[in-house]
């Protein structure tokens, strides 16, 4: 077996990379929540969506709206919502969703002291949506409009990956084992038994690889990084790598390190602004390491960036909801959408390029002269998230 073998051998176990796909590369709300919402109108049967944070505001409302009237022309709506990131979804919005015959679940409800209970980070992460069994979403963007909660005159910068062909049977699979087993936690009655999933079906001419990746808490654990990892093992001309919350295990960052030093291009796109500053801080104290290695590294500064994207070598490309830290990583449940095609690649990395010529390079030289307090937060921040990592039993893994 060749090196190169190897490497795929290692790393791509459970990663199933299947032909015959179409896929259409979807950014910010401007693109995805018209594709969103035409397709849940056009539902006949079934509409499945889940999502970690859904907000109550009037774009969110227009996706709420069009369950609705799916469910009111009776077609089959499941919505699944993370009990942490939805949790100021007003009760009147699922009282009416609830009496249009929508179905809700809440992934891992709140719980009195569920901030200081390690268990309450593993959360429903993933971004999904499957209806009629004949079409997918999957990406970071929440139920959520662009401009809320922080302010800009762009919009927030994220992708999704509107998807038709056989990889839809994976993912639909994975959505209805989730509903039933998230019914099963919570000893609700199993809806599965009266009205049996679709069959999948999908149109015959796509022609792109695409693999659906998760990262769950019991088979999947890893398969999300491992699938990073050998890409930036493997990669001998570019990476480009576009994530909101950067913060990756010690073999991540010497992968980055080891291909800037056999010449391989590496840029980061990472946030400017914030809507945590405290990880913020903590990503920050590992950019000097990198930048000394020759990683090339750029702060968004047109808007928030709420991206979890990446190209290497113009023809391998990843979009989903995964951040490269270890609550992503180790903890969450996500899902990403794994592509081998140069078409698809070439789209994503021309529109990360152009975010970079929105955003400030930092200066390795420059990064060395910050003040000691700001190195001394950077650091403080870093030493307090392997604290909270330790105390959920996953901080050796970093």
């Amino acid at each position: 077996m060749t090196a190169h073998n190897r490497l795929r051998a290692l790393f791509f176990r459970g990663v199933e990379l299947v032909p015959g796909n179409r896929l259409r590369l979807l950014q910010s709300g401007a693109e995805f929540f018209p594709a969103l919402i035409a397709a849940i109108d056009a539902a006949r049967a079934e509409v499945h969506l889940e999502t970690y944070i859904f907000s109550a505001d009037p774009t969110a409302g227009a996706v709420r709206d069009a369950l609705i009237r799916a469910a009111q022309r009776r077609v089959r709506v499941r919505l699944l919502i993370d009990g942490v990131g939805s949790r100021e979804l007003p009760a009147a919005w699922l009282d009416a969703l609830a009496a249009a015959g929508v179905s809700v679940r809440v992934y891992r409800p709140l719980v009195n002291g569920w901030r200081a209970n390690p268990k309450s980070l593993r959360r429903l992460h993933r971004k999904l949506a499957v209806i009629d069994a004949r079409i997918a979403f999957a990406g970071g963007m929440n139920l959520i409009d662009d401009y809320e909660p922080v302010r800009f005159a762009a919009p927030r910068l994220d992708y999704s990956v509107e998807l038709q062909g056989p990889l839809i049977a994976q993912i639909h699979r994975s959505a209805h084992h989730l509903w039933r087993l998230v019914a099963l936690t919570q000893l609700q009655p199993d809806d599965e038994r009266k009205q049996p999933p679709l069959e999948p079906s999908w149109p015959t001419d796509g022609r792109v690889r695409a693999a659906f990746v998760v990262r769950d808490n019991f088979v999947h654990r890893r398969d999300i990084e491992r699938s990073y990892l050998a890409a930036l093992a493997l990669a001998h001309e570019s990476i480009l790598i576009a994530n909101a919350y950067f913060l990756p295990g010690n073999r991540f960052r010497k992968l980055l390190k080891k291909a800037a030093a056999r010449g391989v291009r590496v840029q980061l796109l990472m946030q400017g602004h914030t809507d945590h500053r405290f990880y913020q801080a903590a990503s920050r104290a590992l950019y000097n390491n990198l930048l000394m290695a020759g990683v090339a590294i750029y702060e968004y500064q047109a808007s928030e960036l709420h991206a979890k994207a990446a190209v290497v070598d113009g023809h391998w490309a990843t979009v989903g909801s995964s951040n490269i830290d270890p609550f992503s990583l180790l903890l969450a449940r996500e899902a990403n959408i794994v592509v081998d095609d140069a078409d698809f690649a070439r789209d994503l990395r021309q529109r990360l390029q152009q975010a970079i010529a929105q955003s400030t390079p930092l200066d390795p030289a420059d990064w060395r002269r910050r003040s000691w307090p700001q190195r001394m937060r950077s650091r403080l921040a870093y030493g307090i998230v392997r604290l909270l990592l330790g105390v959920t039993g996953v901080g050796r893994r970093v």
